[in-house]
């Protein structure tokens, strides 16, 4: 699996929010963009599925702009990445929108995608955006999935 733009940058932009959401203020694409180094146009297509999942809210007129429409400590890494990405699947076949593989009953590796999947899945769950705020993202799991395989 690898993250696209989209969704790294969708992540930056509720972090770069969630910095500033203290305020109440509403913060422009403008003004993201210069801080985030993401064209404005490029944004204006991460800001729709932010919008439409509602992680966002925004405000047309003199003093529009972009708020978090939620307490960060209540948006999830794995879900946002979902919204952005659509699926944390390692590979194709586990996607829900793939035709099912005609391998899916014998193959020798599915549940290995399926594992690494959970895993994937139970680590981004874990996380907040608060959490990348507070830099606190949970190392630990890591250590104790090391330790696991030891």
């Amino acid at each position: 699996m690898k993250i696209s733009t989209k969704g790294r940058y969708g992540l930056r932009v509720l972090i770069d929010l969630a910095e500033r959401n203290t305020s109440e203020e509403r913060e422009t694409l403008r003004a993201i963009s210069e801080r985030q180094q993401i064209t404005v146009k490029y944004l204006e297509q991460i800001m729709v599925p932010l919008l439409h999942a509602g992680y966002v809210r925004s405000y047309r007129g003199h003093s529009g702009g972009y708020v978090l429409s939620k307490a960060s400590s209540e948006i999830y890494v794995g879900d946002v990445i979902r919204t952005m990405e659509g699926s944390l699947a390692p590979v194709s076949c586990l996607e829900a929108n793939v035709d099912a593989c005609p391998m899916a009953n014998e193959c020798p590796t599915r549940s290995l995608w399926e594992g690494l999947e959970k895993i994937i899945a139970a680590y981004l769950d874990q996380i907040t955006v608060a959490d990348l705020v507070d830099h606190t993202v949970a190392e630990y799991e890591l250590v104790r999935i090391q330790e696991n395989r030891a």
